[in-house]
């Protein structure tokens, strides 16, 4: 059976989906769990968080066929060194504050070795602790377009495009 077109490599709680069930995507991620927030006076009377991929997977290294998806979001851990038992944490994952470079470099290597040729790229950033500088310097790969978003515009939108061959 062929994959749908879309790979979300670091789904997390499928925040930034307007339908957080969409079966054009497989979501994936490193965990499958779920942490009760309604103890929290800023949580008060939510439902619990949760991270619950299709397929459980390491991002710098991916169990897909090259060549497997015409769309890939890539929106990896963007803190280093926070605790997976805050809500933040939890929420967004937290990058290896030694290894974080290697880590980021590993995943863009997958992401783009799973995207079909002429497939699209959309990767997703906050600059809260690492300028997007230095995280694009991390692939070869030349950003087709980018937009900054939020409130304090540290959210970037990048698009890529892998090369026809």
């Amino acid at each position: 059976m062929e994959n749908p077109p879309v790979l979300d490599a670091c789904c997390g709680g499928r925040m930034m989906w307007l339908d957080k069930e969409d079966s054009r995507a497989i979501f994936a991620d490193c965990r499958y769990a779920e942490m009760k927030v309604d103890h929290l006076p800023s949580q008060a009377g939510r439902s619990p968080k949760q991270c619950k991929p299709d397929v459980l997977h390491d991002f710098r290294n991916m169990d897909f066929p090259s060549d497997s998806f015409w769309h890939v979001v890539f929106d990896p851990p963007h803190v280093r060194g926070i605790s997976m038992k805050s809500v933040t944490g939890f929420s967004y994952g937290s990058l290896d504050g030694e290894t974080w470079r290697e880590d980021i470099a590993a995943g863009f290597r997958e992401c783009f070795r799973v995207l079909k040729p002429n497939g699209t790229l959309i990767f997703k950033w906050n600059e809260v602790d690492i300028p997007i500088k230095e995280v694009l310097a991390l692939t070869p790969a030349k950003p087709l377009y980018g937009h900054r978003s939020g409130k304090k515009a540290n959210t970037h939108w990048v698009s890529f495009i892998k090369q026809g061959g």
